[in-house]
């Protein structure tokens, strides 16, 4: 292959001794890798350390500052970013090195991610492509929003692209693990709607989250994912009605009367 600029990639982390390994793996390509983690108390130090990459302890206070120390903890001019739960394939490496070796591309990649739950590849319920910010970027023209708790946003200098090739993510090992990640971020979004002003009432986050459930289950045909699509619509619906009653709770008096 065609010699290309180094790119650095960084993960962020937390007790993901089961995932870690393969994320690793899956970017060996790459000139760097840098670990940002957030002192996690199982193996997953370790085996980063031994699979070649650089750890960097940060204490987890918002997603959105994990993620600009990601870029501040590299050093070369294209950064790849990959979440613990993602595989980067094979295509994708390829896209992503013809990319980053050709002098007229755009500054920021959207990359899209084929997500795999209960055994299944999952191919509607809005969960392909499944765009989050950026992965791939020149160092220097995008930045996170430092104070956002989840779901971060992002800023770019420059021009916006889209991969064709998928990475791979894992989102959920266990149902257990979706509950409680949906439990976690849905109680770290309170902040930002707050900030946002958002309203909130019972009835509406009802409604709300009703509409979640046919849109992902019936209008992002995720009737024909099977059960697990079932699961995702189910899934929304909670994620949905419980952001926004977890606002109301918020907004209770200190004794918690209404």
């Amino acid at each position: 292959m065609a010699s290309h600029p180094p790119v650095s990639v960084f993960i962020l982390s937390r007790n993901e001794e089961r995932k870690i390994g393969p994320a690793i793996e899956s970017v060996a390509w790459a000139a760097e890798i840098v670990l940002i983690d957030s002192f996690s108390t199982d193996a997953t130090v370790a085996i980063a350390e031994s699979r070649g990459a650089r750890v960097v302890q940060i204490e987890f206070k918002k997603f959105g500052e994990l993620r600009q120390a990601g870029i501040e903890h590299t050093t070369h001019p294209w950064i790849f970013s990959l979440d613990a739960d993602e595989r980067c394939t094979p295509e994708a490496r390829d896209e992503i090195l013809r990319i980053v070796a050709d002098p007229g591309s755009a500054d920021a990649y959207l990359v899209p991610r084929r997500n795999l739950l209960l055994g299944r590849t999952i191919r509607h319920s809005g969960w392909y492509p499944d765009y989050r910010q950026p992965q791939l970027f020149r160092r220097g023209r995008m930045a996170y929003a430092a104070e956002d708790d989840v779901h971060e946003g992002w800023s770019l200098d420059g021009r916006l692209g889209r991969m064709r090739n998928p990475i791979m993510q894992i989102p959920y090992q266990t149902l257990a693990e979706a509950l409680g990640k949906m439990n976690r971020y849905t109680s770290l979004g309170v902040a930002k709607q707050e900030r946002l002003g958002r309203p909130a009432s019972y009835p509406a986050a009802f409604l709300r989250a009703s509409f979640a459930f046919l849109k992902a289950y019936v209008l992002q045909l995720g009737f024909l994912d099977g059960g697990p699509g079932l699961v995702i619509a189910v899934l929304r619906f909670e994620n949905s009605f419980y952001k926004h009653a977890k606002l109301l709770e918020h907004r209770l008096p200190p004794d918690g009367t209404s």
